[in-house]
């Protein structure tokens, strides 16, 4: 049996208001670029894209919902803090070289590594995400591996994906991509890891012990 870790206590939030705070900046981010998308801004003699202006709006605001959010729940996890830096550093890039690829190949890297992560720990026999969730779901060892190793692939097929989307198509396919695409299709997966789940619990076999 895995060994529970004990871990950081988090406040109760609305879970409406912790959707919001998730999905705020990148709706704002695709909404901005939408109204921008055929705008050129001359800024200190050189022209930069409405998508370069959306990205440099999308970082603070970004930011400032993880603040918020670690001000409500008084925990912040990594995966939040990695998405940030990750965020601030190729947004500063497409910034300061005016390129598009910079934001763009950020998401290959957001899930590559996350794919990367959960694999390292496979390869030790051991489940990353469980560390991360175990408390919010649970369910046997074997659940967790296997859960592990089915994330671990979807993450990769998405940072693949997008490497072909932002190579292959246009900005405002990449950016609608990015908006609805992705997270619909992560959603879809963990909807479709509903029997599994079920069949793995602890909860249900917890009466019978």
């Amino acid at each position: 049996m895995s060994e529970r870790r004990p871990m950081a206590e988090q406040k109760p939030i609305n879970p409406w208001v912790k959707t919001g705070l998730e999905l705020g900046p990148v709706l704002g981010f695709f909404i901005v670029y939408m109204r921008i998308k055929d705008e050129v801004y001359p800024i200190l003699g050189q022209d930069y894209s409405g998508f370069i202006v959306a990205t440099v709006g999308f970082i603070p605001i970004l930011l400032l919902s993880i603040a918020i959010l670690w001000k409500l729940t008084g925990k912040l996890s990594r995966m939040q803090i990695m998405t940030a830096v990750l965020v601030i550093v190729f947004g500063g890039l497409t910034v300061i070289f005016n390129d598009e690829a910079f934001f763009k190949i950020k998401t290959t890297i957001v899930y590559g590594m996350f794919a990367a992560i959960l694999g390292v720990g496979l390869l030790r026999g051991q489940s990353y995400l469980a560390f991360v969730m175990e408390d919010l779901m649970p369910i046997a060892q074997e659940g967790w591996m296997l859960l592990t190793k089915r994330l671990a692939a979807m993450f990769a097929a998405m940072a693949g994906a997008n490497e072909i989307v932002w190579r292959t198509m246009s900005t405002e396919f990449w950016v609608k991509f990015e908006t609805f695409a992705l997270p619909a299709a992560l959603f879809a997966f963990f909807i479709a890891q509903a029997k599994m789940l079920e069949r793995y619990s602890l909860e249900k076999k917890g009466p019978e012990a």
